[in-house]
């Protein structure tokens, strides 16, 4: 499920990025300055999707942290530009599945060593 969520993220990243530069851009050239701010929320947003997948592949509990903290951000600039809700959305998904990955991951070297949590 590493494998999976950081492909994900990472692709997910650059579409989101890519939106939100066009979305910054063009708040700059209508002078809308809140949308223009909502964009440049959205180019962090897209960074921390990447910087996610990125660390979904070793360190997944960090990935999931890295999303819940993009989510946020995301919801925070969904006021103005309404599609920062649909990646905040696919944060959580993320980070749930990151989650479940560092979980599972911890349960079998659990498992392997015979040794329990602390």
């Amino acid at each position: 499920m590493k494998i999976a969520v950081g492909i994900i993220g990472i692709l997910l990243g650059l579409v989101s990025m890519l939106q939100s530069c066009a979305v910054a851009t063009g708040g700059s050239l209508t002078s809308n300055h809140d949308l223009a701010g909502a964009g440049s929320v959205g180019v962090l947003v897209g960074l921390l999707f990447f910087v996610g997948g990125a660390f979904a592949f070793g360190l997944p509990l960090v990935s999931a942290i890295v999303f819940v903290v993009g989510s946020l951000f995301a919801f925070i600039a969904a006021s103005t530009f309404t599609d920062m809700k649909i990646w905040a959305i696919a944060d959580l998904i993320l980070a749930a599945m990151a989650y479940f990955a560092w979980r599972s991951a911890r349960a079998s070297r659990v498992k392997l060593s015979g040794v329990a949590p602390k």
